[in-house]
């Protein structure tokens, strides 16, 4: 082999080397993109999940404002000035745990709504879940209180208190990092135990409210047997 062979085998050795070394740095810059935008995918997923929760959290913090104040006009509604005080206040009050509704649907959509409620508007088919019934069962509370006494009137602000606790006790599963995975966007598809155990209390506090006022016609609730298929 001369000299120019021996070049030409050089070069064309070294064009190999090149080439190799090239494909093997692209395939590590393709890996290492792809990881980069998979890493970037999961930070703008937990930046959307920390802007959810915040959300929800301010709405949770209202909703047991809301839910305290109603307890405490229950437990003072007869030191109102008059009729007239106590009928003002008490719309405000009903507004406002209205309002927290349909509001709380933006983090709480109802359940199975493919089995109940195909005529209504899409946000309102199904079953409420637990967290907004405790507000419902508020209204309805509210809504049947009079100034002075009333049927089954004296124990509203311990009725609810009651409906607090359900409601504070859905907020915390909800915002419950080891519970996040879950949560987040999934909330109506949820199977567990605490599931169980909310529509549970939901229901036996319907049970009470009926009691409390018999003849109200309510809403349908959810029940365990009704529980998501």
């Amino acid at each position: 082999m001369d000299l120019t062979q021996l070049l030409s085998f050089g070069q064309g050795y070294g064009d190999g080397v090149i080439a190799v070394l090239s494909a093997g740095v692209a395939v590590i810059s393709a890996l290492i993109a792809r990881g980069e935008t998979k890493r970037q995918r999961k930070l703008q997923t937990e930046r959307l999940r920390q802007s959810i929760d915040a959300a929800s959290l301010d709405w949770g913090n209202a909703a047991i404002d809301a839910l305290a104040r109603t307890a405490m006009f229950a437990r003072t509604r007869h030191l109102q000035a008059n009729d007239g005080a106590f009928l003002a206040n008490r719309a405000n009050m009903l507004v406002a745990l209205s309002t927290l509704v349909d509001r709380g649907r933006m983090f709480f959509p109802n359940l199975t709504p493919e089995k109940k409620g195909a005529e209504k508007e899409g946000a309102y088919r199904g079953h409420r879940p637990p967290i907004l019934d405790a507000l419902m069962w508020t209204f309805h509370e509210l809504e049947a209180m009079t100034r002075e006494g009333g049927p089954a009137s004296e124990d509203s602000a311990a009725f609810i208190d009651e409906c607090r606790r359900l409601l504070v006790s859905e907020l915390q599963a909800h915002l419950d990092p080891r519970r996040m995975d879950q949560i987040v966007g999934r909330y109506d598809d949820q199977e567990s135990d605490d599931r169980r155990e909310a529509i549970r209390m939901s229901d036996a506090l319907r049970t009470k409210l009926e009691s409390r006022r018999p003849g109200f016609k309510f809403g349908a609730a959810l029940t365990e047997t009704q529980g998501p298929q």
